[in-house]
């Protein structure tokens, strides 16, 4: 059963006096790409977070954040006396020697300046972190279900598109019988237009009409198309990721698909193969997607 790359996962934790939203999406990637946006407080720990995400996803492009809200008020910043005391009487030696009045309205500017709030540095608590981990491993398995359900409805699709090419594959057959004989019919004509019957040694003109003939065969590439078709739908059934495996199966189709095409001489397989060439484009933009 195959996967999409597009997914989405979502936890709230409680936790003491926080509530905490994780949220994990994915998007589709050649490779594994992952974006974090997390709080200072869980920074240190965003290599083993990247670690979590890299066990359980397989490529595509993974955007997890991590939002705090603190139930309880925050504390307020205490004020560094000494430094705001040290800026003042810098300033006001300042403003001294330069004749500056109303020093006494400084202090707002004092207050902008560097370090004059004191800012308690938060510890993270190990016991929050692993409720934490949890949680992104809750709303990974979340993602992994939502790129389940999609890949049903990718899979339904692109199962119904191979089918269409086999079936249009059948279609050329009794097309491709009356095209050796208007090709035949139509040499014989040209032939005879601009040579005397009696001058074609008969047993050269049939060599020739044979070799000519062969040039225009599409049964070979037929078989290899039905045989690639076949492969496909046996591939879209394993249950391993095998977006890459079933992208280069069906640029094997494409290849086959566009030898018929060249080789068919012949307006009606022609359209046949336009067709087939429009579901098989389908179906590899549906494989962009898929994991």
């Amino acid at each position: 059963m195959i996967q999409s790359m597009t997914g989405f996962g979502k936890t709230i934790l409680e936790i003491k006096n926080k509530t905490i939203t994780l949220e994990i999406s994915s998007l589709n990637s050649k490779q594994l790409d992952v974006s974090a946006r997390l709080p200072v407080l869980y920074k240190e720990k965003e290599l083993e977070l990247r670690n979590i995400i890299s066990q359980s996803l397989e490529r595509g492009k993974i955007d997890i954040s991590i939002f705090i809200d603190t139930i309880e008020k925050e504390k307020t910043p205490g004020i560094n006396q000494a430094v705001v005391k040290n800026y003042y009487e810098q300033l006001k030696q300042i403003s001294g020697e330069l004749s500056i009045e109303n020093i006494d309205q400084i202090l707002p500017v004092i207050m902008r300046l560097p370090d004059t709030l004191k800012i308690e540095k938060q510890e993270l608590d190990e016991k929050e972190w692993e409720q934490v981990k949890t949680g992104v491993k809750e709303a990974i398995h979340e993602l992994i279900s939502f790129r389940k359900q999609e890949g049903k409805a990718l899979q339904k699709d692109i199962h119904h598109r191979v089918t269409q090419i086999s079936k249009l594959l059948d279609n050329i057959e009794p097309y491709e019988k009356e095209r050796i004989g208007k090709i035949k019919t139509r040499i014989n004509h040209n032939l005879n237009e601009f040579l005397a019957t009696e001058s074609i040694d008969q047993n050269r003109f049939e060599q020739e009409m044979i070799y000519y003939l062969e040039k225009f065969d599409i049964t070979e590439e037929k078989v290899r198309l039905r045989n690639h078709c076949n492969y496909f739908l046996q591939t879209l059934k394993l249950k391993i990721a095998a977006g890459k495996k079933l992208g280069f199966i069906a640029q094997e189709m494409g290849r086959e698909i566009n030898t018929i095409g060249s080789k068919a001489n012949d307006s009606d397989i022609q359209k046949i193969v336009v067709q087939m060439k429009d579901e098989l484009e389908k179906i590899k933009e549906q494989l962009l997607n898929v994991l």
